[in-house]
């Protein structure tokens, strides 16, 4: 039997070269980085030059405009490269870009401080994705303005423009500094509160929101009457629980009501629950605060409630939402709390660590 024997030595053509490349490529696919590389090592023995890259940076390099329309934009790219469910993304965008801002105050003219933006736009389902730097960019063009919400109106329409798209939102997240005098020690000192303006665009309707997170502490009532008993009834010396609180008071602005400063809101949490945690503290400051924690012992109830109460009087606030957590000193768990007025923040559903984010470490 003669058996033939392929020629070997025969000059492939082009088809059979974009074959051979072809399986090089779905090898290459799956191969290990050290198996391609040792592969291209051998390129120059076979008469192909391995790649001679520059290792310098080129700092004369200037990109044109010639230049930079030749650059691959993937994540702009045409809906064929959506990978996935072809569907409409609610929100994408950038979380905690920082920069400088400047902000109206009520008590002390304007103050510069650290910000933390977060911005967002809904993505069609055909499209496969945004240029995030289009969001800093638009947000730059104002920074150097005193913000408001107006200003951030005109961020977010810039954004909104470029993006070609139809919800958005802007979120501003600062510490707010404001001097808070002691009890009864004349000193004074500055808390601080965790503060964020949000404004949100959705089918066409713009939401002015501030959310403050409040920081007090509360006596429990029964700790308290127990307490009590043990010192009536047995002359037992006895002292009532009482713990590290916060509340995260959540506000649409009615700007055409009037403006609600920040102080205005922190004002408005005093008058519900006057035992805000203290700064400056001597003696006569810690029995003060012993005494105004006895006059003023709450359950976490009582607390959405009287914050309730505060925001329903404010014609300048419309929907509203409380979460507060009480972060016991009885138990190993919080007592937890949320009420909520108007459709905005109502929600079947709650965030898993809601509650653990309002922690606030000393």
């Amino acid at each position: 039997m003669t058996v033939h024997q392929p020629d070997i030595a025969a000059t492939p053509d082009q088809a059979e070269a974009t074959a051979a490349l072809d399986l090089l490529r779905r090898w290459a696919a799956g191969a290990s980085p050290a198996d391609r590389a040792a592969l291209a090592r051998e390129l120059p023995a076979v008469g192909i030059p391995y790649p001679d890259f520059s290792r310098v940076y080129p700092e004369g390099f200037a990109a044109d405009d010639a230049y930079k329309a030749t650059l691959p934009d993937l994540q702009n790219g045409p809906a064929s490269l959506i990978r996935g469910a072809k569907q409409l993304i609610q929100h994408v965008g950038i979380s905690n870009f920082r920069l400088p801002i400047r902000f109206h105050t009520r008590d002390n003219g304007d103050l510069t401080l650290e910000t933390s933006v977060t911005g967002t736009v809904s993505l069609e389902s055909d499209k496969k994705g945004i240029n995030m730097s289009r969001i800093m960019r638009s947000f730059y063009a104002h920074s150097e303005k005193t913000f408001s919400f107006e200003v951030i109106e005109a961020a977010l329409d810039d954004y909104k423009s470029d993006l070609e798209s139809f919800d958005a939102r802007i979120q501003m997240r600062i510490s707010f500094p404001m001097k808070v005098n002691s009890l009864r020690s004349g000193l004074s000192g500055y808390q601080y509160y965790d503060i964020t303006l949000e404004l949100v665009e959705q089918a066409g309707v713009r939401q002015k929101i501030m959310h403050l997170d409040y920081v007090y502490s509360s006596t429990c009532p029964c700790s308290l009457e127990l307490s009590e008993h043990a010192r009536s009834q047995r002359g037992q010396l006895a002292t009532p629980h009482s713990q590290r609180s916060v509340a995260r008071i959540s506000v649409v602005v009615n700007c055409d009501k009037g403006c609600l400063w920040f102080e205005d809101l922190i004002d408005l949490c005093r008058r519900a629950v006057p035992t805000e945690t203290q700064v400056m503290v001597k003696r006569e400051d810690e029995q003060a605060f012993a005494e105004l924690n006895a006059a003023n012992p709450i359950f976490v109830e009582d607390a959405a409630r009287l914050f309730c109460a505060q925001l329903q009087a404010d014609p300048r606030i419309g929907d509203f939402r409380i979460v507060a957590s009480h972060q016991e000193s009885l138990h190993s768990h919080d007592a937890v709390s949320v009420l909520f007025e108007g459709d905005t923040f109502a929600a079947a559903s709650l965030e898993p660590r809601l509650f653990s984010s309002l922690v606030h470490a000393g």
